[in-house]
């Protein structure tokens, strides 16, 4: 049975057109425009519309596909929506296994869906930790049985292991995770001559955490000294500080550089480290440069000014910065300096968030949001909607090197997200999918609703409810 998404706008490669969508089992098979790509977005999508509900015509010359569907073809309605690709989110911690009390690849998975996230790539800091082929064959198995939606895992590097990296398969997941700075357990990689071996042989991309032990240490006694063992929230920026995030990140990029690996630089939270990456333009299916950063959507979203209103939860590390910091990245969305938007989506139980700098712990949930807040600033005139999604889907695809994914294109994996604007819902306890059961979000509305998620094809996300009885599918890569 086919699917036919009609009469939205829709968002791909840098253009905006209304059309329509077929889809056949789990593949993009059609992508009927109405009119030649134009201006049916352009730079702002608050402006006024004459769409007034979703059954009112967006062009008097439909597709005759629209006009006379297939007795077999299910139709979905997108009239007045927008239909993007499906997000790629490359760096989540859905925690599983060992830390199930806060989350599960199942429970974040169905936060996934309900964002409008197809795919999702996890990080190796779980129990035991994805230091191993084995516990990373571990995770598959149970992604394989409880993913709502599509997925991968980063291999975790330590001091010890990088004989291993030659042992692991590139068409199988994206890359390797690095700690430069501040981990636990066995996760930091702190040695030089460790640094340089795995940066000389990786194969594979290298995402690094980048910030400098010794500097938070030095950072932490000092605000010790002055405010107890347990320093206020508000001094989390300090002590991890400008300073301890762009020595780490010079580090890294002056290893990449050294040995022609690729890397990227995760998380970016200041303005000095942007200065490190050169603007780009991508072209066709590849990124032009080796180095490369992500911006995650809580630095985008949040300053230091909102520990007052907000206190820990909205303590991550790295930590939230200046509002000059934040102003600073948002630029970079659109300048180049800024490849991926990820969410380093980190789920604790609000007992877990008690406390200060010292003992509330670092991490928020945002894998359902991070689409409608992204959509929020593109509203705001920070970013176009075409750049949005070339930083939240298009580019994690060339990155990562996905395998068709990532676009609407013709053969392509049917993931694909259905989003209304001008359609106002409040984040309540009520509508998050979280484990965790609450979001720094909590009481904020927004104006753009995920309608629709498709994922292999299949309507996983439907009007507020997940299909939990679908499993999503390994990616592919390279």
């Amino acid at each position: 049975m086919s699917i036919l998404i009609e009469g939205g706008r829709i968002v791909n490669e840098g253009q905006c057109f209304e059309g329509s969508i077929v889809i056949d089992d789990d593949r993009i098979v059609d992508i009927i425009p109405f009119a030649r790509p134009k201006d049916a977005c352009k730079a702002r999508t608050s402006r006024p519309s004459s769409i007034t509900n979703n059954l009112s015509p967006l062009t008097s010359n439909p597709s005759p596909l629209t006009s006379n569907p297939s007795p077999l073809t299910t139709r979905i309605s997108a009239h007045g929506c927008y239909i993007l690709p499906g997000i790629i989110d490359s760096h989540v911690h859905f925690r599983e296994p060992g830390l199930t009390d806060k989350a599960d690849i199942e429970s974040e998975s169905r936060a996934a869906a309900a964002g409008g996230v197809t795919t999702f790539f996890d990080m190796p800091n779980t129990m035991p930790q994805t230091t191993t082929i084995e516990a990373l064959d571990d995770k598959f198995r149970r992604a394989a049985a409880s993913s709502h939606v599509n997925y991968s895992f980063f291999f975790g590097a330590t001091n010890d292991n990088t004989p291993l990296l030659s042992r692991l398969d590139p068409h199988r997941i994206p890359g390797i995770k690095l700690f430069m700075g501040s981990s636990t357990g066995n996760m930091l990689v702190d040695r030089d001559e460790a640094l340089d071996r795995l940066f000389s042989t990786a194969r594979l991309p290298i995402m690094a955490h980048c910030e400098d032990t010794a500097i938070i240490n030095r950072n932490m006694a000092l605000a010790k000294e002055g405010h107890g063992d347990d320093p206020d929230v508000s001094l989390h920026s300090l002590i991890r500080s400008e300073e301890a995030c762009l020595a780490s990140t010079a580090k890294a990029v002056a290893l990449a550089t050294k040995h022609h690996a690729r890397l990227h630089v995760a998380h970016l939270s200041t303005a000095e480290e942007l200065e490190l990456f050169a603007p780009s333009t991508v072209k066709g299916d590849t990124i032009p440069t080796a180095v490369t950063a992500e911006a995650c959507v809580g630095h985008l979203l949040f300053s230091m000014l909102d520990y007052q209103r907000l206190g820990t939860r909205i303590k991550v590390n790295p930590a939230v910065k200046s509002p000059v910091d934040q102003f600073m990245l948002r630029q970079a969305l659109s300048d180049g300096r800024i490849t991926t938007i990820a969410t380093d989506h980190a789920p604790h139980l609000l007992s877990h968030k008690q406390g200060g700098c010292a003992k509330a712990a670092s991490g928020m949930p945002m894998v359902q949001f991070a689409l409608p807040a992204m959509l929020e600033l593109v509203d705001r005139g920070v970013l176009t909607i075409e750049r949005m999604v070339q930083l939240m889907a298009h580019n994690p695809a060339r990155l990562f090197q996905v395998r068709q994914r990532g676009f609407i294109r013709q053969g392509y994996k049917a993931d694909l997200v259905v989003v209304r604007p001008r359609s106002p819902w409040t984040v309540t306890p009520a509508v998050i999918q979280s484990k965790c059961g609450w979001s720094p979000l909590e009481g904020h509305t927004f104006q753009w609703q995920v309608q629709h998620t498709f994922c292999n094809g299949h309507l996983v996300y439907d009007h507020g409810v997940v299909d939990r009885q679908y499993i999503g599918e390994p990616v592919l890569f390279r």
